[in-house]
Protein backbone atom coordinates (compact mmCIF):
# COMPACT_ATOMS: atom_id res chain seq x y z
CA UNK A 1 0.00 0.00 0.00
CA UNK A 2 1.18 3.54 -0.78
CA UNK A 3 -0.49 6.86 -0.01
CA UNK A 4 -1.03 8.12 -3.55
CA UNK A 5 -3.87 8.65 -6.03
CA UNK A 6 -4.68 4.95 -5.93
CA UNK A 7 -3.67 2.14 -3.61
CA UNK A 8 -3.95 -1.62 -3.66
CA UNK A 9 -5.01 -3.25 -0.41
CA UNK A 10 -4.34 -6.96 -0.04
CA UNK A 11 -6.08 -9.37 2.35
CA UNK A 12 -4.61 -9.68 5.85
CA UNK A 13 -4.71 -12.48 8.42
CA UNK A 14 -4.24 -10.38 11.55
CA UNK A 15 -3.70 -6.94 13.03
CA UNK A 16 -1.00 -6.37 15.65
CA UNK A 17 1.06 -3.46 16.94
CA UNK A 18 0.88 0.00 18.44
CA UNK A 19 -0.40 3.19 16.80
CA UNK A 20 0.12 6.70 18.16
CA UNK A 21 -2.46 8.93 16.48
CA UNK A 22 -1.94 12.55 15.41
CA UNK A 23 -3.87 15.14 17.42
CA UNK A 24 -7.66 15.07 17.38
CA UNK A 25 -8.96 17.01 14.39
CA UNK A 26 -11.96 18.53 16.20
CA UNK A 27 -9.83 19.85 19.05
CA UNK A 28 -7.02 21.05 16.75
CA UNK A 29 -9.42 23.26 14.75
CA UNK A 30 -10.91 24.84 17.86
CA UNK A 31 -7.62 25.36 19.67
CA UNK A 32 -6.05 27.06 16.63
CA UNK A 33 -8.98 29.45 16.25
CA UNK A 34 -9.20 30.33 19.94
CA UNK A 35 -5.42 30.68 20.24
CA UNK A 36 -5.62 33.21 17.42
CA UNK A 37 -8.12 35.43 19.26
CA UNK A 38 -6.54 34.94 22.69
CA UNK A 39 -4.12 37.33 24.36
CA UNK A 40 -0.57 36.01 24.61
CA UNK A 41 1.00 32.93 23.06
CA UNK A 42 -0.24 29.35 22.98
CA UNK A 43 1.82 26.21 22.54
CA UNK A 44 -0.12 23.31 21.03
CA UNK A 45 1.60 19.92 20.91
CA UNK A 46 0.46 17.01 18.71
CA UNK A 47 -1.52 19.31 16.43
CA UNK A 48 -3.37 17.38 13.71
CA UNK A 49 -1.32 16.56 10.60
CA UNK A 50 -4.42 16.61 8.37
CA UNK A 51 -4.92 19.06 5.51
CA UNK A 52 -8.19 20.33 7.01
CA UNK A 53 -6.47 21.57 10.16
CA UNK A 54 -3.71 23.08 8.02
CA UNK A 55 -6.46 25.06 6.26
CA UNK A 56 -7.52 26.50 9.62
CA UNK A 57 -3.94 27.59 10.37
CA UNK A 58 -3.59 29.15 6.91
CA UNK A 59 -6.82 31.13 7.39
CA UNK A 60 -5.69 32.36 10.81
CA UNK A 61 -2.38 33.53 9.32
CA UNK A 62 -4.29 35.44 6.65
CA UNK A 63 -6.17 37.15 9.50
CA UNK A 64 -2.94 38.41 11.06
CA UNK A 65 -2.26 35.56 13.49
CA UNK A 66 1.43 34.62 13.64
CA UNK A 67 2.27 30.98 14.25
CA UNK A 68 5.27 28.73 13.74
CA UNK A 69 6.20 25.11 14.13
CA UNK A 70 8.34 24.31 17.17
CA UNK A 71 11.37 22.04 17.34
CA UNK A 72 11.74 19.44 20.07
CA UNK A 73 8.14 18.22 20.18
CA UNK A 74 6.15 16.21 17.68
CA UNK A 75 3.79 18.36 15.57
CA UNK A 76 4.01 21.30 17.99
CA UNK A 77 3.03 24.82 16.99
CA UNK A 78 3.27 28.15 18.78
CA UNK A 79 0.49 30.66 18.08
CA UNK A 80 0.79 34.37 18.93
CA UNK A 81 -2.72 35.59 19.67
CA UNK A 82 -4.13 38.87 18.35
CA UNK A 83 -6.91 39.28 20.89
CA UNK A 84 -10.50 39.53 19.71
CA UNK A 85 -9.70 41.98 16.88
CA UNK A 86 -8.18 40.25 13.84
CA UNK A 87 -6.56 41.85 10.77
CA UNK A 88 -8.31 42.47 7.47
CA UNK A 89 -7.28 39.64 5.11
CA UNK A 90 -5.62 40.58 1.82
CA UNK A 91 -7.76 38.16 -0.15
CA UNK A 92 -10.27 35.30 0.17
CA UNK A 93 -9.76 32.85 3.03
CA UNK A 94 -9.22 29.41 1.48
CA UNK A 95 -10.80 26.68 3.62
CA UNK A 96 -9.87 23.92 1.18
CA UNK A 97 -12.04 20.88 1.88
CA UNK A 98 -12.69 21.84 5.50
CA UNK A 99 -16.30 22.45 6.44
CA UNK A 100 -15.14 22.68 10.06
CA UNK A 101 -12.93 25.64 9.20
CA UNK A 102 -15.63 27.48 7.29
CA UNK A 103 -18.47 26.90 9.74
CA UNK A 104 -16.64 27.59 12.99
CA UNK A 105 -14.45 30.45 11.79
CA UNK A 106 -17.60 32.18 10.49
CA UNK A 107 -18.63 32.73 14.11
CA UNK A 108 -15.42 34.68 14.77
CA UNK A 109 -15.56 36.61 11.49
CA UNK A 110 -19.15 37.64 12.21
CA UNK A 111 -17.83 39.72 15.14
CA UNK A 112 -15.06 41.53 13.23
CA UNK A 113 -15.38 45.08 11.91
CA UNK A 114 -14.51 44.19 8.31
CA UNK A 115 -15.76 42.14 5.37
CA UNK A 116 -14.14 38.81 4.55
CA UNK A 117 -14.76 36.10 1.99
CA UNK A 118 -14.44 32.37 2.64
CA UNK A 119 -13.95 29.96 -0.26
CA UNK A 120 -13.38 26.22 -0.57
CA UNK A 121 -12.78 23.42 -3.03
CA UNK A 122 -15.45 21.90 -5.26
CA UNK A 123 -16.67 19.53 -2.56
CA UNK A 124 -16.92 22.21 0.13
CA UNK A 125 -18.69 24.53 -2.30
CA UNK A 126 -21.61 22.07 -2.40
CA UNK A 127 -22.05 21.82 1.36
CA UNK A 128 -24.93 23.54 3.21
CA UNK A 129 -24.13 26.71 5.16
CA UNK A 130 -27.63 28.03 5.81
CA UNK A 131 -27.42 26.39 9.23
CA UNK A 132 -24.88 29.04 10.30
CA UNK A 133 -26.03 31.88 8.02
CA UNK A 134 -29.47 32.13 9.63
CA UNK A 135 -28.41 32.47 13.30
CA UNK A 136 -25.36 34.64 12.56
CA UNK A 137 -27.56 36.97 10.50
CA UNK A 138 -29.98 37.15 13.43
CA UNK A 139 -27.04 38.28 15.57
CA UNK A 140 -26.32 41.15 13.18
CA UNK A 141 -23.80 39.85 10.64
CA UNK A 142 -24.42 40.27 6.93
CA UNK A 143 -23.65 37.08 5.01
CA UNK A 144 -23.83 36.56 1.28
CA UNK A 145 -23.75 33.08 -0.24
CA UNK A 146 -24.60 31.06 -3.32
CA UNK A 147 -28.11 29.97 -2.31
CA UNK A 148 -26.89 28.92 1.12
CA UNK A 149 -23.63 27.40 -0.10
CA UNK A 150 -20.05 28.71 -0.32
CA UNK A 151 -18.38 31.00 -1.01
CA UNK A 152 -19.46 33.08 1.98
CA UNK A 153 -19.02 36.85 2.16
CA UNK A 154 -19.23 37.94 5.80
CA UNK A 155 -19.55 41.56 6.91
CA UNK A 156 -19.09 41.56 10.66
CA UNK A 157 -20.58 43.93 13.22
CA UNK A 158 -21.13 44.46 16.92
CA UNK A 159 -23.25 41.36 17.44
CA UNK A 160 -26.44 41.00 19.44
CA UNK A 161 -26.89 38.06 21.81
CA UNK A 162 -29.02 35.20 20.54
CA UNK A 163 -31.43 32.74 22.13
CA UNK A 164 -31.35 29.87 19.66
CA UNK A 165 -32.51 26.27 19.46
CA UNK A 166 -30.57 24.50 16.71
CA UNK A 167 -32.81 22.70 14.17
CA UNK A 168 -29.83 20.63 12.96
CA UNK A 169 -27.73 18.55 15.36
CA UNK A 170 -24.20 19.80 14.71
CA UNK A 171 -21.22 20.38 16.99
CA UNK A 172 -19.73 22.67 14.34
CA UNK A 173 -22.80 24.94 14.36
CA UNK A 174 -22.82 24.95 18.15
CA UNK A 175 -19.14 25.97 18.29
CA UNK A 176 -19.71 28.63 15.61
CA UNK A 177 -22.45 30.27 17.68
CA UNK A 178 -20.52 30.02 20.94
CA UNK A 179 -17.53 31.69 19.29
CA UNK A 180 -19.84 34.42 17.95
CA UNK A 181 -21.24 34.77 21.47
CA UNK A 182 -17.83 36.08 22.60
CA UNK A 183 -18.40 39.15 20.41
CA UNK A 184 -22.04 39.74 21.37
CA UNK A 185 -23.59 42.11 23.88
CA UNK A 186 -25.02 40.36 26.95
CA UNK A 187 -25.52 36.59 27.17
CA UNK A 188 -26.30 34.13 24.37
CA UNK A 189 -28.14 30.86 24.91
CA UNK A 190 -27.67 27.92 22.55
CA UNK A 191 -29.79 24.77 22.83
CA UNK A 192 -29.16 21.53 20.98
CA UNK A 193 -31.90 18.87 20.79
CA UNK A 194 -29.41 15.99 20.89
CA UNK A 195 -26.13 16.27 22.73
CA UNK A 196 -23.11 16.50 20.45
CA UNK A 197 -19.37 16.51 21.13
CA UNK A 198 -18.45 19.26 23.58
CA UNK A 199 -14.96 20.18 22.36
CA UNK A 200 -16.01 23.79 21.75
CA UNK A 201 -17.23 24.25 25.31
CA UNK A 202 -14.12 22.62 26.81
CA UNK A 203 -11.81 24.63 24.54
CA UNK A 204 -13.47 27.92 25.52
CA UNK A 205 -13.02 27.08 29.19
CA UNK A 206 -9.39 26.07 28.58
CA UNK A 207 -8.72 29.53 27.13
CA UNK A 208 -10.35 31.21 30.13
CA UNK A 209 -13.95 31.84 29.05
CA UNK A 210 -16.81 31.29 31.45
CA UNK A 211 -19.89 29.48 30.20
CA UNK A 212 -22.62 27.40 31.76
CA UNK A 213 -23.78 24.04 30.43
CA UNK A 214 -26.68 21.93 31.59
CA UNK A 215 -28.43 18.85 30.28
CA UNK A 216 -31.89 19.37 28.81
CA UNK A 217 -33.66 16.16 27.84
CA UNK A 218 -31.42 14.35 25.36
CA UNK A 219 -29.66 17.58 24.53
CA UNK A 220 -28.01 20.45 26.32
CA UNK A 221 -28.23 24.19 26.90
CA UNK A 222 -25.15 26.40 26.89
CA UNK A 223 -24.93 30.06 27.90
CA UNK A 224 -21.99 32.33 27.17
CA UNK A 225 -21.47 35.99 28.06
CA UNK A 226 -20.07 38.34 25.44
CA UNK A 227 -17.00 40.51 25.84
CA UNK A 228 -14.84 37.90 27.56
CA UNK A 229 -11.13 37.93 26.86
CA UNK A 230 -9.23 34.71 26.24
CA UNK A 231 -5.69 33.88 27.35
CA UNK A 232 -3.11 31.66 25.68
CA UNK A 233 -2.54 28.09 26.89
CA UNK A 234 -0.07 25.23 26.70
CA UNK A 235 -1.69 21.94 25.74
CA UNK A 236 -1.01 18.53 24.26
CA UNK A 237 -3.84 17.45 21.99
CA UNK A 238 -4.89 13.80 22.53
CA UNK A 239 -4.82 11.35 19.62
CA UNK A 240 -7.68 11.56 17.12
CA UNK A 241 -10.45 9.12 18.04
CA UNK A 242 -12.17 9.30 14.64
CA UNK A 243 -8.91 8.26 12.95
CA UNK A 244 -8.45 5.53 15.55
CA UNK A 245 -11.86 4.14 14.53
CA UNK A 246 -10.33 2.71 11.35
CA UNK A 247 -7.69 0.74 13.25
CA UNK A 248 -10.21 -0.34 15.88
CA UNK A 249 -12.50 -1.68 13.15
CA UNK A 250 -9.54 -3.38 11.47
CA UNK A 251 -8.78 -5.12 14.77
CA UNK A 252 -12.43 -6.15 15.08
CA UNK A 253 -12.17 -8.10 11.82
CA UNK A 254 -9.68 -10.64 13.20
CA UNK A 255 -10.27 -12.74 16.34
CA UNK A 256 -7.12 -12.63 18.44
CA UNK A 257 -5.84 -9.36 16.99
CA UNK A 258 -4.02 -7.14 19.47
CA UNK A 259 -3.54 -3.39 19.15
CA UNK A 260 -2.37 -0.63 21.52
CA UNK A 261 -3.41 3.01 21.02
CA UNK A 262 -1.58 5.31 23.48
CA UNK A 263 -2.58 8.89 24.43
CA UNK A 264 -5.97 8.62 22.71
CA UNK A 265 -8.88 11.01 23.22
CA UNK A 266 -11.41 9.64 25.73
CA UNK A 267 -13.98 12.45 25.70
CA UNK A 268 -17.31 11.08 27.05
CA UNK A 269 -19.27 12.69 24.18
CA UNK A 270 -17.20 10.55 21.78
CA UNK A 271 -17.22 7.37 23.89
CA UNK A 272 -20.25 5.87 22.13
CA UNK A 273 -17.90 4.57 19.42
CA UNK A 274 -16.09 2.39 21.95
CA UNK A 275 -19.37 1.16 23.43
CA UNK A 276 -20.69 0.15 19.98
CA UNK A 277 -17.44 -1.64 19.14
CA UNK A 278 -17.57 -3.57 22.41
CA UNK A 279 -21.20 -4.42 21.69
CA UNK A 280 -20.13 -5.77 18.29
CA UNK A 281 -17.43 -7.92 19.90
CA UNK A 282 -14.17 -5.97 20.19
CA UNK A 283 -12.57 -6.32 23.62
CA UNK A 284 -11.32 -2.93 24.89
CA UNK A 285 -9.58 -1.91 28.09
CA UNK A 286 -8.46 1.62 29.03
CA UNK A 287 -5.41 2.47 31.14
CA UNK A 288 -3.34 5.55 32.05
CA UNK A 289 -6.29 7.97 32.04
CA UNK A 290 -5.33 11.62 32.29
CA UNK A 291 -7.07 14.98 31.91
CA UNK A 292 -5.72 17.91 29.91
CA UNK A 293 -7.77 21.12 29.89
CA UNK A 294 -10.95 19.16 30.47
CA UNK A 295 -10.25 16.58 27.74
CA UNK A 296 -9.64 12.99 28.85
CA UNK A 297 -6.90 10.88 27.26
CA UNK A 298 -5.85 7.29 27.86
CA UNK A 299 -4.24 4.18 26.41
CA UNK A 300 -6.48 1.65 24.69
CA UNK A 301 -5.64 -2.07 24.60
CA UNK A 302 -7.87 -3.90 22.12
CA UNK A 303 -8.34 -7.53 21.13
CA UNK A 304 -10.53 -8.93 18.38
CA UNK A 305 -13.34 -11.42 19.07
CA UNK A 306 -16.43 -12.78 17.34
CA UNK A 307 -18.28 -10.03 15.48
CA UNK A 308 -21.97 -9.65 16.32
CA UNK A 309 -24.14 -6.82 15.01
CA UNK A 310 -25.71 -3.50 15.96
CA UNK A 311 -28.37 -0.91 15.25
CA UNK A 312 -27.25 2.72 15.14
CA UNK A 313 -30.11 5.23 15.39
CA UNK A 314 -31.28 8.43 17.09
CA UNK A 315 -28.67 10.10 19.26
CA UNK A 316 -26.13 7.40 18.38
CA UNK A 317 -26.24 8.46 14.72
CA UNK A 318 -25.40 12.03 15.70
CA UNK A 319 -22.64 10.91 18.08
CA UNK A 320 -21.10 8.54 15.51
CA UNK A 321 -21.60 10.60 12.36
CA UNK A 322 -17.88 10.52 11.42
CA UNK A 323 -17.42 6.84 12.31
CA UNK A 324 -20.51 5.40 10.58
CA UNK A 325 -18.74 4.88 7.21
CA UNK A 326 -16.16 2.47 8.63
CA UNK A 327 -18.73 0.71 10.86
CA UNK A 328 -20.87 0.21 7.75
CA UNK A 329 -17.84 -1.01 5.78
CA UNK A 330 -17.23 -3.88 8.21
CA UNK A 331 -20.95 -4.66 8.66
CA UNK A 332 -21.02 -7.56 6.11
CA UNK A 333 -18.46 -9.43 8.26
CA UNK A 334 -20.64 -9.31 11.39
CA UNK A 335 -23.04 -12.11 12.30
CA UNK A 336 -26.27 -10.11 12.49
CA UNK A 337 -25.32 -7.16 10.29
CA UNK A 338 -25.61 -3.47 11.04
CA UNK A 339 -28.58 -1.16 10.52
CA UNK A 340 -28.12 2.62 10.41
CA UNK A 341 -31.03 5.05 10.78
CA UNK A 342 -31.50 8.78 11.42
CA UNK A 343 -28.22 9.59 9.65
CA UNK A 344 -29.44 11.80 6.79
CA UNK A 345 -26.63 14.24 7.62
CA UNK A 346 -24.28 11.76 5.90
CA UNK A 347 -25.81 12.84 2.58
CA UNK A 348 -24.20 16.31 2.84
CA UNK A 349 -20.68 15.46 4.01
CA UNK A 350 -17.58 15.54 1.76
CA UNK A 351 -19.51 13.08 -0.37
CA UNK A 352 -22.95 11.52 -0.11
CA UNK A 353 -21.59 8.96 2.31
CA UNK A 354 -24.70 6.80 2.34
CA UNK A 355 -24.57 6.39 -1.44
CA UNK A 356 -20.77 6.00 -1.44
CA UNK A 357 -20.83 3.20 1.15
CA UNK A 358 -23.65 1.38 -0.67
CA UNK A 359 -21.91 1.68 -4.05
CA UNK A 360 -18.56 0.35 -2.83
CA UNK A 361 -20.05 -2.50 -0.80
CA UNK A 362 -22.05 -3.62 -3.83
CA UNK A 363 -18.90 -3.54 -5.96
CA UNK A 364 -17.39 -5.94 -3.42
CA UNK A 365 -20.37 -8.27 -3.80
CA UNK A 366 -22.34 -7.29 -0.70
CA UNK A 367 -26.09 -6.99 -0.36
CA UNK A 368 -27.05 -3.52 0.89
CA UNK A 369 -30.36 -1.76 1.39
CA UNK A 370 -29.90 1.98 0.92
CA UNK A 371 -32.41 4.28 2.61
CA UNK A 372 -32.83 8.05 2.62
CA UNK A 373 -31.48 8.31 6.17
CA UNK A 374 -29.25 5.25 6.40
CA UNK A 375 -28.44 1.67 5.43
CA UNK A 376 -29.29 -1.89 6.32
CA UNK A 377 -26.39 -4.26 5.73
CA UNK A 378 -26.94 -7.98 6.42
CA UNK A 379 -24.21 -10.00 8.13
CA UNK A 380 -22.40 -13.24 7.26
CA UNK A 381 -21.47 -12.03 3.78
CA UNK A 382 -18.35 -12.91 1.79
CA UNK A 383 -16.78 -9.96 0.00
CA UNK A 384 -14.34 -10.00 -2.91
CA UNK A 385 -11.70 -7.50 -3.92
CA UNK A 386 -12.86 -4.85 -6.37
CA UNK A 387 -12.04 -1.49 -7.92
CA UNK A 388 -13.49 1.14 -5.58
CA UNK A 389 -13.85 4.92 -5.54
CA UNK A 390 -13.16 7.24 -2.61
CA UNK A 391 -15.52 9.83 -4.15
CA UNK A 392 -12.93 12.39 -3.00
CA UNK A 393 -13.83 11.61 0.62
CA UNK A 394 -11.12 10.77 3.14
CA UNK A 395 -13.40 8.67 5.37
CA UNK A 396 -14.64 6.58 2.44
CA UNK A 397 -11.08 5.89 1.26
CA UNK A 398 -9.98 4.77 4.72
CA UNK A 399 -13.17 2.83 5.51
CA UNK A 400 -12.82 0.62 2.44
CA UNK A 401 -9.12 0.03 3.01
CA UNK A 402 -10.31 -1.60 6.25
CA UNK A 403 -13.11 -3.56 4.53
CA UNK A 404 -10.58 -4.84 1.98
CA UNK A 405 -8.49 -6.54 4.67
CA UNK A 406 -10.96 -9.45 4.88
CA UNK A 407 -12.05 -9.54 1.26
CA UNK A 408 -10.99 -12.32 -1.13
CA UNK A 409 -8.39 -10.90 -3.49
CA UNK A 410 -6.88 -7.45 -3.99
CA UNK A 411 -8.84 -4.20 -3.77
CA UNK A 412 -7.88 -1.05 -5.67
CA UNK A 413 -9.03 2.26 -4.18
CA UNK A 414 -9.03 5.26 -6.51
CA UNK A 415 -8.72 8.74 -5.04
CA UNK A 416 -6.82 7.40 -2.04
CA UNK A 417 -4.93 10.70 -1.71
CA UNK A 418 -8.08 12.13 -0.11
CA UNK A 419 -6.99 10.44 3.15
CA UNK A 420 -4.54 13.32 3.57
CA UNK A 421 -7.47 15.58 4.46
CA UNK A 422 -7.49 14.11 7.95
CA UNK A 423 -4.68 11.53 8.18
CA UNK A 424 -1.83 11.65 5.62
CA UNK A 425 0.01 8.74 7.27
CA UNK A 426 -2.98 6.38 7.25
CA UNK A 427 -2.02 3.87 4.54
CA UNK A 428 1.57 3.46 5.70
CA UNK A 429 0.43 2.92 9.31
CA UNK A 430 -2.23 0.43 8.23
CA UNK A 431 0.40 -1.54 6.35
CA UNK A 432 2.66 -1.60 9.41
CA UNK A 433 0.06 -3.22 11.68
CA UNK A 434 -1.40 -5.80 9.24
CA UNK A 435 0.02 -9.28 8.73
CA UNK A 436 -0.40 -10.45 5.11
CA UNK A 437 -2.56 -13.54 4.61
Amino acid sequence: MENQSQVIVRPARNVRGSVRLPGDKSISHRYAMLAGIAEGSSRLENYSTGADCASTLACMRSLGVEWKRKDGAENAIEVKGCGLALAVPAGPLDCGNSGSTMRMLSGILAGQNFTSEMVGDESLSRRPMQRIIKPLSAMGAQIGSQQGRPPLRITGSALQAIDYTMPVTSAQVKSCLLFAGLFAKCESRIEEPLRTRDHGELALRAFGAELSCRSKGQGSEIRIRGGQRLRGIEARIPGDLSSAAFFLCASALFPGSRLTLPDLLMNPTRARLLEILMQIGLRISVTQLDEIHGEMAGTLEVEGGALKGATIAGGDSAALIDEIPVLAAIAPYTEQGIEIRDAKELRVKESDRIAAVATNLRRMGAQVEEREDGLRIPGCQILHGAELDSFGDHRIAMAFAVAALRAHGETLIRGAESAAISYPEFFSVLQQITEPS
